[in-house]
């Protein structure tokens, strides 16, 4: 009888070690892709916000603005003495005529 014995692993064993390395590599770079990439999204979904919230502010601050300016009466210039008086000889001769 004659018994041979091997010494490691078979070459499909190899084969098979090799495949599960090279299949952990692929899913761990997937995964940090798929990370880096809800990131961004995330990020720019943020800057979006904040941008719209920054235009809102300024439609506020506007219409405040707006409303501050509509709400403000004007007066009229304080007349003086002599422009008065002026005005009343006007309507004096206007009621003569």
């Amino acid at each position: 009888m004659l018994a041979m014995v091997a010494c490691g692993p078979s070459k499909e064993e190899m084969e098979k070690k090799e495949k599960a390395r090279k299949d952990s590599i692929a899913k761990d770079s997937t995964e940090k892709a798929d990370k880096a990439k809800h990131v961004a999204d995330s990020v720019a979904e943020a800057e979006k916000a904040a941008k719209e919230k920054m235009r809102a502010d300024s439609i506020a601050k506007a219409d405040s603005m707006a409303k501050a300016e509509k709400g403000k009466t004007k007066t009229a210039p304080k007349k003086t003495e002599k422009e008065v008086k002026k005005e009343k000889v006007e309507k004096v001769l206007k009621g003569r005529g």
